[in-house]
């Protein structure tokens, strides 16, 4: 009838032949049927949510007739088992199962509540009630009572006892009880301990010894025990796995390590000063007989010397604390003859006692006598304690000397390059050694705030002074050898500080080195530390990373050195193929191709050839085909050429090829040819996989094959060449031919129709009716869902609105009985004030 209240759902298209249900909407009057609806059953529910006024029987199969009551039973039995499944209580182990008897919880029966009895003899007081006490015991019925008449027993019995005489009674029949029971378990001790002595007297005439045939038949007899029984009594006496204890963190352990070497330092310093360990040790003193022992003291003797200084009185100490040792032995053999002196003259006063009481100056003279006595006991004693001194220190001298030869066990980081230097002249390797892991050891940085910044100048002077054994005319590489590893350990406590040391020495190497080529025009290869480092640069570092920031410039230096240093003696082709070497070992695992190297290894076979045999191919910098140095690796010597033996090349050399023999350099000369072979084999085994490995290797394998003089060779030699020249060889080439990209031909266009099918609107379209019936099922199911979220959340809201008119109701309720209240309290003042002023106006 509002025509407000009218909602008109226009289309966009009108069809004809189409019916539509929904053009007329009326939301007021489908908002009230639905309010309406909801009071009616939603409201209902809500105000009767906690009222029980219906009995419902869910017992499982009450009413079913076809289930026999067995399986009724063990259905119910089941059901109850599935809803006490899940545990309450984990601590609860009994709670899935509670058993029954007679419909009474057995755990309930267990606790003996409504029982109260007890054996011990100390209670006084007990809880039995009367009924539980008739029914046990029966109560003395016809024996304790007397006989009364039937009316004296009406009257009693109409009579009730009072509280007290209860209780009285009571405690009466509890300690009777107990007293019987008491009387039982004596008697009952006693005829035991009776059996037991007539079983002993028994058993002593039953037993007998049985033969000793029976006895080996039994034995026979007795069955042998199963490996698994006999596995079983092992794992019985097998250890028991104890937890171990906890893993120290790195500081903890370096504060023990620290400990340690201190406490070893101290027991040389003693060793060292010749102080004995029994002699440290207090001797007790001396004590007379009469001595009461009243300042007795377990550890030391703290009994103190009175003296009186200017008018004061001063305590001191009977030892001081700084004095030698030698002091207080001295101190103590005083101690002793003033003990002995008290005690003769204590001996001489009682002797004088027993003897004559005339007075004719004796005492004086005894005196006079036992001072001079004493005085030639102080100097025996003296003479006898110098002896024992001059004694002990011959004894002690040999332990002096080996603990002055022994190293400290505590360093200190040196501040100088000198100082460390120092400290380490004169040493054997190991003693070296050993210094540099006492004093990682004793500066551990967990231990001091300045420790890491001392111990990171530790691995610059260490590094300096490798170079510096490197350096010598007899180079130490054995020495260098041992040191690396406390550089690694250096480097891996603190790698920043260690890559910048090597960059820096990097760095100055290759500035040396352009600047050589700016001033010179050419270069040399750098001396037998800066080898060494490059060595150690390949211990310290990953070299199989793609880019490191220390290992990729020592890369490029090394590649530097083969390209920009001239060869002009053996020295340079020694150091060149160290290089070479060094660039195997980087390469190993990232498998990088490098061009010096193989170029490097062409100019070395290229030198090694006659001048006649020098031509048909090309050589690169620093190689040149002609020059004075073209024949530096032929040997033309055929003796030298039999003697020769395969021998790796010592790095050492280098120093002191100038002086050795002819024989010698031609013999170095072969072996870097050889390594020169070897170099070229493990290359092909490196590379192999390169695409270009043929290209690369052509070079090579050219000189190799047409241009080497094998003949002359010695038989090992040529050993090396044929190894070499077949690793080249059998390698298989691995080329993929270029192909164009398979494209798929391109149709030609034809005049024949393309047929169509035309979509009907407003169906879906589908494969077959089956897959059709799906969807619509999906697309109604999807529509269903909607509408059961939009009713439930209407739901939802219509309780928000009645709770929320309860609350308001409540509320309301709440103030108006305030208010009443208030009211009520105003008007009840208002009379007493209003009685008040009367009384005051009366």
């Amino acid at each position: 009838s509002n025509p407000f209240e009218v909602k008109v759902n226009r289309q966009k298209f009108d069809i004809l032949g189409r019916k539509t249900k929904n053009d007329v909407g009326l939301p007021g009057v489908s908002r009230s049927k639905a309010i309406k609806k909801r009071n009616q059953t939603l409201l209902k529910e809500y105000k009767e949510r906690e009222k029980t006024n219906v009995f419902k029987d869910k017992r499982f199969g009450e009413y079913n007739t076809k289930i026999t009551p067995e399986e009724k039973m063990i259905r119910r039995f089941a059901l109850e088992r599935q809803q006490n499944y899940g545990k309450k209580n984990i601590y609860n182990l009994n709670e899935d199962e509670e058993l029954t008897h007679f419909g009474q919880s057995l755990a309930e029966i267990e606790k003996l509540n409504d029982i109260v009895d007890s054996d011990s003899d100390t209670e006084e007081t007990g809880t039995l009630s009367a009924e539980l006490t008739a029914a046990h015991f029966g109560g003395g019925g016809g024996l304790l009572r007397k006989k009364v008449s039937s009316e004296q027993q009406d009257e009693e019995e109409e009579k009730p006892k009072s509280r007290k005489e209860l209780i009285e009674e009571m405690i009466a029949k509890s300690k009777q009880e107990k007293q019987e029971r008491q009387t039982r378990r004596e008697s009952a001790l006693e005829l035991t301990e009776k059996l037991d002595k007539d079983w002993k007297e028994i058993q002593t005439l039953i037993a007998r010894k049985a033969p000793k045939s029976e006895r080996k038949d039994k034995e026979a007899e007795k069955p042998k025990p199963d490996e698994y029984d006999m596995i079983v009594r092992e794992l019985g006496f097998e250890m028991k796995a104890k937890p171990s204890e906890r893993l120290k963190t790195e500081e903890e352990l370096a504060k023990e390590e620290q400990a340690r070497l201190q406490r070893l330092e101290a027991d040389r310093l003693r060793r060292m000063r010749g102080i004995d360990e029994e002699a440290d040790k207090k001797r007790p003193s001396h004590m007379s007989a009469d001595d009461l022992a009243d300042g007795f003291i377990l550890d030391k003797d703290d009994r103190l010397l009175l003296s009186y200084k200017d008018g004061k009185a001063n305590i001191e100490n009977e030892e001081d604390e700084g004095e030698d040792e030698g002091e207080e032995e001295e101190e103590g053999e005083e101690e002793d003859n003033e003990n002995e002196e008290e005690s003769q003259e204590e001996s001489a006063s009682e002797d004088e006692e027993d003897g004559d009481a005339a007075d004719n100056h004796s005492d004086l003279e005894s005196d006079l006598e036992s001072e001079e006595e004493v005085a030639g006991n102080k100097e025996e004693k003296k003479h006898k304690a110098n002896e024992n001194e001059s004694q002990n220190v011959e004894k002690l001298d040999p332990k002096r000397e080996a603990a002055k030869s022994e190293l400290p066990y505590t360093f200190a980081v040196p501040e100088s390059y000198e100082s460390f230097k120092s400290l380490l002249a004169g040493r054997t390797i190991e003693q070296q050694l050993i210094i540099l892991e006492r004093i990682q050891k004793c500066n551990h940085p967990s231990l001091a705030v300045g420790n890491k910044a001392k111990l990171e100048k530790l691995f610059g002077f260490l590094l300096e002074y490798i170079g510096e054994l490197a350096t010598l005319d007899l180079p130490e590489l054995r020495t260098i050898d041992k040191l690396v590893l406390p550089l690694y350990n250096l480097c891996q406590m603190f790698p920043e500080a260690a890559s910048d040391r090597i960059r820096f020495i990097l760095r100055d190497a290759a500035h040396d080195l352009e600047g050589a080529i700016e001033v010179k025009g050419r270069a040399a290869f750098p001396g037998l530390d800066m080898l060494i480092y490059l060595k150690i640069v390949s211990l310290l570092f990953p070299t199989s990373d793609f880019w490191h920031p220390v290992v990729t410039p020592a890369f490029m230096y090394m590649s530097q050195l083969l390209t920009k240093c001239r060869i002009a003696t053996l020295q340079d082709v020694i150091k060149g193929l160290f290089i070479c070497c060094l660039f195997l070992e980087y390469v190993s695992l990232s498998r990088r191709f490098v061009p010096e190297l193989i170029n490097f290894l062409l100019g070395v076979l290229h030198i090694s050839l006659p001048k006649n045999k020098a031509q048909g191919y090309t050589v690169v910098h620093p190689f040149t085909p002609l020059g004075k140095n073209l024949e530096l690796l032929l040997v033309c010597d055929k003796e030298d050429l039999k003697s020769w033996e395969k021998q790796n090349v010592p790095l050492s050399i280098v120093t002191r090829l100038k002086e050795t023999s002819r024989t010698v350099i031609n013999h170095t000369r072969l072996s870097c040819l050889a390594l020169c072979f070897d170099l070229i084999k493990r290359c092909a085994a490196l590379y192999e996989s390169l695409p270009s490995f043929h290209e690369i290797m052509h070079p090579v394998r050219i000189l190799l094959t047409q241009h080497v003089p094998v003949n002359e060779y010695p038989e090992k030699m040529q050993e090396w060449y044929h190894s070499a020249l077949k690793e080249l060889e059998n390698k298989v080439k691995h080329y993929t031919p270029l192909i164009c990209e398979k494209k798929k031909p391109v149709p030609l266009k034809q005049y024949t129709p393309k047929i169509v099918k035309v979509l009907e609107f407003g169906r879906k379209q589908a494969s077959s009716k089956k897959e059709q019936e799906r969807k619509q099922l999906i697309q109604r199911h999807k529509r269903e869902l909607k509408g059961a979220i939009r009713e439930i959340r209407k739901d939802n809201q219509y309780l928000a609105r009645m709770q929320l008119s309860e609350i308001m109701e409540r509320d309301a309720a709440r103030k108006r009985k305030v208010k009443e209240l208030l009211g009520s309290l105003a008007t009840q003042e208002g009379e007493w004030k209003a009685m008040k002023r009367k009384k005051w106006k009366s």
